[in-house]
């Protein structure tokens, strides 16, 4: 099955893993930096390893976790828009729509960080999401 939907979908698991590569690039070091070792850091969650790390690292950390939670929600209504096989058109440039956003939402978020620049990046990649989405429903 070729879809073009497939490709957004394609770039953005590989700019997740860039992300991943750029977290742990400045993370791990900044650890060993600060005295913190894995095999000693006791915690639940993520921002456990956050202590003692500045700040422009953790956020390298923060997005790409972000990565993994409204993007699941991309891949699953892209799979959904390939496999009713509208996944050309306006429905792909939607896509490419959405995974531009969301790269320049991670450029900001782990280099200067601030909020209304992010939020605003979040509410258009969210209402990308929703166009897909509704298109997908019409879809199937």
């Amino acid at each position: 099955m070729h879809s073009e939907i497939l490709r957004p979908m394609a770039a953005l698991v590989a700019w997740t893993l860039v992300m991943l590569v750029w977290m742990l690039a400045t993370r791990l070091p900044s650890m060993k930096a600060a005295g913190l070792r894995l095999g000693t850091l006791v915690g639940t969650k993520p921002s456990d390893a956050d202590r003692g790390l500045p700040p422009q690292v953790q956020w390298k950390a923060h997005n790409y976790n972000h990565l993994h939670e409204q993007p699941t929600l991309f891949y699953a209504i892209c799979t959904v828009i390939a496999l009713s096989g509208t996944g050309d058109g306006v429905n792909a440039v939607i896509a490419w729509l959405y995974v531009g956003l969301r790269v320049i939402h991670s450029l900001v978020q782990a280099t200067t960080n601030k909020v209304g620049p992010r939020f605003m990046l979040f509410i258009a990649s969210s209402l990308a999401l929703a166009a897909l989405t509704l298109h997908a429903v019409m879809a199937v």
